[in-house]
């Protein structure tokens, strides 16, 4: 009752036969045009849009047509800052036909952040929200204009009022509207026309071309632009939809992760596209919509990070929304509790979960389970796919290349070698070099191990603490600490200077709402740990607390400063690099009692 379902095994050999058709993101989209033109490929959550197969084929020919016409050219880049929305879908799918290589941002980002992004790639345009409630951008285009006038097309999306400098995404997308409505399926000469245009423009493009570009979420460092190429994204595809989705079956999934992350775009977006399904997009995300929006559009597939299934399950009214629709849901992003994966198997028949990068265009391991088996879920992230083996390694050699494979149940890096690979970080080789070996193998920044049941995380590697000569992985360390459910929400360890251990461990521990916990409980806690991985301090914060990235995962980076900050005033008082002999001392006198 407790084995993981059984999932298929996708090799090369499937990709090249099986799938020749779906290399490329707009081919997956002429291929369903042409076997279910009249399927909804897209709905809007709200309900005022819905878009066929054959719409979004045409529409996105004729957009690409106006996008020439502006001067744009394969390997030019094109930025976004957009939610995620009919027209974004159709924006980036027009980019595609043409080889622009589309960057979409996330819509929280400082008008400092967005320049950063800008300068870093250099696009040809750059495509935004204007003004329309409750957002005004204007202060950020104001500043777009000051520092980035290479910037040759600024449009604007969305607005209710003019923004000097820019032109309207409307007087783009009107004209391809027209051309469309004038080549509509009765009118058989226009529709060849338009065609030929299609095929005319997209004739130059390969799979390996560079299509997207998701910059990183920085919760170990500062985001890095990775450059997706068509290929990387449709085995990604290929291997999502066949393992969750149903493979060509034509399921419903809601899309309400962010546009600028990989679970939104390559996961969600264009692996439900890959097997001919149907997108139901909310542009931001919102529990209660999100719940309203499965009911409402019968959604069968949900995917999203464990935080926002949270929000969900904490909506006074959840249990009033009717969520029979649903077939499967994941989660990814970081690890959970026992209490989560029982509450996830309560929403939906199957759940799974998996490694998901975006280096790796996604998830690159996946497993899934029935409700009765979700034990399965919480020992590891599953299995590779022959098309893209994972395996464990030691560090890379000073010449690049890679290191040694180590065998079964030892610790090492975590690295994939195949046709998901991203194609690099953009104007950045050096990072690069540092992420894939000379012989192609991408090294994760993950460290864990193998066995029969898949693979085990146990920490990044810049994050292990290294502390009396053992190695310590925050990750065993941070799954302890919540499995004490009932009381604590969240937990981040990071190592910080200590004279004595060279490391500490301080654990960073976000309690759940209403509940009391203290110091000597996580103390208490912890006895059942090695010594040497037993937190030396603990900071407790109230619920919400937790410093976060901007997709709500923990922000390492963000809870390393808080730990240093506490520390450095434990330091100034004598209470922390003496603390390891102190506690020696106590130990030793109450052993001599």
């Amino acid at each position: 009752m407790n084995e993981p379902v059984d999932l298929p095994q996708f090799t090369l050999d499937d990709y090249e036969r099986d799938f020749a058709d779906r290399h490329l993101l707009h081919g997956v989209v002429a291929k369903w045009a042409k076997a279910k033109p009249d399927a909804p490929a897209l709905l809007s959550a709200d309900g005022n849009r819905a878009v066929t197969w054959s719409d979004f084929d045409r529409l996105t020919t004729a957009l690409a047509r106006e996008l020439l016409r502006l001067g744009f050219a394969k390997g030019d880049f094109l930025v976004t800052l957009l939610p995620m929305s009919v027209d974004h879908v159709l924006l980036e799918y027009s980019c595609f036909k043409i080889g622009v290589i589309v960057a979409p941002l996330d819509l929280r980002l400082s008008s400092d952040e967005v320049i950063r992004a800008l300068e870093t790639l250099r696009p040809r345009g750059f495509a935004g929200l204007g003004v329309k409630a409750p957002f005004d951008f204007r202060p950020m285009w104001r500043a777009v204009r000051a520092r980035c006038p290479w910037i040759q097309h600024s449009i604007t999306v969305d607005l209710d009022e003019a923004i000097p400098g820019t032109q309207s995404f409307a007087s783009i997308a009107e004209p391809a509207w027209r051309a469309v409505i004038d080549a509509s399926p009765e009118t058989g000469e226009d529709s060849a026309a338009l065609a030929g245009i299609a095929s005319s423009i997209s004739s130059s493009l390969t799979e390996d071309d560079g299509a997207l570009v998701i910059f990183t979420t920085g919760s170990t460092g500062s985001p890095k632009p990775a450059l997706l190429s068509h290929r990387n994204i449709t085995v990604q595809n290929m291997c999502m939809c066949g393992a969750f989705f149903g493979g060509d079956r034509g399921s419903r999934i809601l899309v309400n992760l962010p546009a600028s992350h990989v679970g939104g775009q390559t996961e969600a977006l264009m692996s439900i596209f890959f097997g001919g399904g149907t997108a139901v997009l909310l542009e931001v995300f919102d529990a209660g919509r999100s719940l309203r929006a499965i009911t409402q559009h019968q959604v069968e597939i949900l995917g999203q990070i464990p935080a926002m299934f949270s929000l969900e399950w904490m909506l006074k009214d959840y249990d009033r929304h009717d969520l029979s629709s649903l077939k499967f849901a994941a989660y990814g992003g970081h690890s959970v509790s026992r209490p989560f994966v029982d509450q996830l198997a309560k929403m939906a028949p199957a759940i799974g979960t998996g490694l998901g990068l975006t280096e790796t265009a996604g998830f690159c391991t996946y497993i899934q389970a029935s409700g009765n088996g979700r034990e399965t879920i919480l020992a590891g992230l599953g299995r590779d796919m022959p098309i893209y083996p994972c395996s464990i390694r030691r560090p890379m050699r000073a010449d690049g290349n890679a290191g040694d494979e180590l065998a079964s149940g030892e610790i090492g890096h975590v690295c994939f070698r195949g046709p998901q690979t991203f194609l690099g970080y953009v104007n950045d080789p050096a990072a690069t070099a540092r992420a894939i070996s000379r012989d192609g193998f991408l090294y994760t920044g993950d460290l864990g191990y193998k066995d029969a049941a898949g693979l085990h995380l146990t920490g990044r590697d810049k994050w292990v603490i290294k502390s009396l000569g053992y190695q310590i992985f925050p990750g065993d360390v941070e799954r302890h600490v919540c499995s004490l459910a009932g009381k604590v929400a969240n937990c981040v360890v990071v190592g910080v200077a200590h004279e004595v251990v060279s490391e500490a461990p301080v654990a960073v521990v976000e309690k759940r709402p209403g509940v009391e916990l203290s110091r000597r409980e996580l103390d208490r806690h912890a006895r059942s740990l090695p010594s040497y991985m037993r937190p030396r301090h603990w900071i407790i914060l109230e619920a919400g607390q937790m410093p976060l990235n901007r997709v709500a995962k923990p922000d390492y980076l963000r809870a390393q400063e808080m730990a240093r900050q506490e520390i450095a005033q434990l330091r100034a008082r004598g209470e922390w690099d003496r603390s390891y002999v102190k506690g020696k001392q106590k130990a030793a006198s109450r052993a001599a009692e």
